[in-house]
């Protein structure tokens, strides 16, 4: 009796100890870049590589000449017109294609799910000759709308998929229970529906708004002069050149791209555990 305890006790040990040293090591992978980037962004003078120091004099210098002699204003404009759009639109979509597909039957429901499923496993960097070829035909080169259609097109097959997946969770008597009452569809889906489902429309809406911000490569692609960059294809130019590297200024800009993600996140973020748990519940 006594050995079978011992042996638990070592197990249930042995299992925490493990888990605290993972996230021990998740940790360090995580911050450490933090602080080196933070470092330098508020090192003095210019710095041709990235490093760690604390034993230097600090300075917001580089913030300052950010703004003052790059284009990163602009660029930082343009990147928050193209997130926040984005985001309203494959919300809206997605939240709506996904109540479709939870509620309602209707021919080439079951195929059209499992085609998101297949288009969804095809890398975006595969269709970027395409992409260029229809920005050319449409004449969208440098032109947002085309980046936000593209933006909005890439998110909805999985999105719809685990949106479908966290309305399956409400349970079909509350639509029922609305209708006996003389409730239409619209009125069921925002008055009912909409609230239940806030934690998945949380968690959507930051993948949504993270995605322009993060993106070089698309974004790069298809806009083509400077001024109507965003910021990571921005960002890019200070280091592009190995002769005159701008780290602390490249670094001070991933620094500011943090903020209007953090804020988002922070205003949603008691959502978010049970929107990303709920989602894969029922397919």
């Amino acid at each position: 009796m006594n050995n079978t305890f011992s042996t638990s006790k070592l197990k249930k040990f042995a299992g925490r100890f493990f888990t605290y040293l993972y996230l021990f090591i998740l940790a360090v992978i995580i911050i450490y870049p933090l602080l080196v980037t933070a470092s330098s962004a508020f090192q003095s003078g210019n710095i041709t590589a990235f490093s760690l120091k604390f034993d230097t004099e600090w300075t917001l210098n580089n913030f300052r000449r950010l703004f003052d002699e790059t284009l990163y204003t602009t660029w930082y404009k343009n990147t928050l017109i193209v997130a926040t759009t984005t985001m309203i639109l494959q919300v809206t979509i997605v939240t709506l294609a996904g109540y479709a597909y939870s509620r309602y039957r209707f021919v080439g429901r079951k195929q059209s799910l499992i085609f998101f499923l297949i288009v969804q496993m095809v890398p975006t960097m595969s269709a970027l000759t395409a992409f260029f070829v229809m920005a050319l035909l449409l004449n969208a080169i440098n032109q947002y709308w085309f980046l936000i259609f593209l933006y909005v097109g890439g998110g909805i097959p999985m999105n719809t998929y685990l949106m479908k997946g966290y309305f399956d969770t409400i349970p079909y008597d509350l639509d029922e229970s609305a209708k006996l009452d003389g409730a239409g569809h619209f009125r069921i889906f925002w008055q009912i529906n909409l609230p239940l489902v806030r934690p998945m429309v949380a968690v959507q809406a930051l993948w949504a708004f993270m995605g322009p911000f993060g993106d070089y490569m698309l974004s790069r692609f298809l806009l083509r002069s400077q001024k109507f960059y965003t910021v990571a294809p921005g960002l890019q130019t200070f280091i592009s050149d190995t002769r005159n590297q701008k780290v602390a200024l490249f670094a001070a800009g991933a620094i500011l791209i943090a903020v209007p993600i953090a804020t988002l996140f922070f205003f949603l973020q008691k959502n978010f555990v049970s929107g990303l748990s709920a989602g894969g519940t029922k397919g």
